[in-house]
């Protein structure tokens, strides 16, 4: 045999091999714990819903579902974590909102979303609520909308931060009535929340379960709600759209991506057993006491709708000039 038949010899084997070893590799998944990346602080809303999340897969899967908290930087510091890790699946994102506004906010980081992660699964959808301190003279929606028109940069709302979804929310709604409010950032929700209950700050969006017991205490009037269909939480509270505010929708949710590279039947595999667990009964019950609805896609409708959050997000960044804290 000539040592060009050698090496073809080899070549043909090698790619034999290989084929055979990556239906085993999908096959055999997981093997060993999985680890996913939460780039927020424990104890949010997007890290009690991955815990659900990530209980229901042990028991689906039969492996640890291991969760990673990696706040900071706007979701930078977690996201280039993931983005840094090895396609192979044992690897996984937890992806919000806030992830495609910093996608514009920050165009120098150091990864890409839809570049350098592949999308395996949407998880939930939860509305924000609009809220004025009583002492505001409105009652509705286009109440606050003329007040604001006659006081331009009168009126103020508080957020937990540049590019957070209540920030990204405040500013869609400027966008959408036209009006001028000063947005104040906060340093997280707390303190916000704090200040709209005691008055200094006259609006806020904020998450529909953090405050459905202030409005029902009288300690806040809700306007309007931010999602396409009325909150369960708060039935008797309009969305924005049917207050005035035609095609209004903000909301934070929540997904599953994996680095780029991960194979193909991971992704899938991934992506049916938490369909299945969006699908059942219970989970659907007890996320919609949260106030949070199950959204259930393929990997390619999450994909499209990632893009499509980013693309919305890019044109309120860039028609309001936001720049990063």
């Amino acid at each position: 045999m000539t040592i060009v038949q050698r090496v073809l010899s080899l070549l043909a084997s090698t790619v034999m091999i290989l084929a055979a070893a990556a239906p085993s590799t999908a096959q055999d998944y997981p093997s060993h714990p999985i680890k996913m990346i939460v780039p927020f602080g424990a104890g949010g809303p997007t890290d009690i819903f991955t815990r659900l999340l990530a209980e229901e897969l042990r028991k689906a899967l039969k492996q640890p579902f291991v969760l990673e908290n990696r706040p900071g930087a706007g979701t930078i510091i977690g996201t280039e974590a993931a983005a840094k890790s090895p396609p192979d699946g044992y690897t996984l994102l937890m992806i919000s909102a806030t992830q495609t506004t910093t996608e514009t906010l920050v165009p120098s980081k150091p990864y890409k979303l839809l570049r350098d992660f592949v999308p395996v699964a949407s998880l939930l959808n939860s509305e924000l609520v609009m809220v004025v301190h009583p002492s505001v003279p409105v009652n509705t929606v286009k109440d606050f909308i003329t007040l604001a028109k006659s006081k331009p940069g009168a009126l103020n709302y508080a957020s937990s931060g540049v590019g957070s979804n209540y920030h990204m929310a405040g500013e869609l709604f400027k966008n959408l009535t036209g009006t001028n409010i000063l947005h104040v950032p906060y340093k997280g929700s707390s303190g916000a929340r704090n200040d709209i209950i005691s008055g200094q700050i006259e609006m806020m969006f904020d998450s529909v379960p953090s405050m459905a017991p202030m409005i029902q205490a009288g300690r806040v009037k809700a306007l309007g709600t931010t999602g396409k269909m009325r909150s369960a939480i708060l039935p008797d509270v309009p969305t924005l759209s049917e207050a005035g505010v035609p095609g209004y929708e903000a909301t934070i949710w929540i997904g599953v991506m994996a680095p780029a590279g991960t194979p193909q039947p991971i992704v899938t595999l991934l992506n049916t057993e938490i369909n299945k667990i969006l699908a059942r009964a219970d989970v659907v019950e007890a996320w919609t006491k949260q106030g949070a609805t199950a959204m259930s896609m393929t990997p390619e409708q999450f994909g499209d709708y990632v893009q499509s959050e980013i693309d919305k997000w890019a044109r309120v960044i860039n028609a309001n000039g936001i720049k990063p804290e």
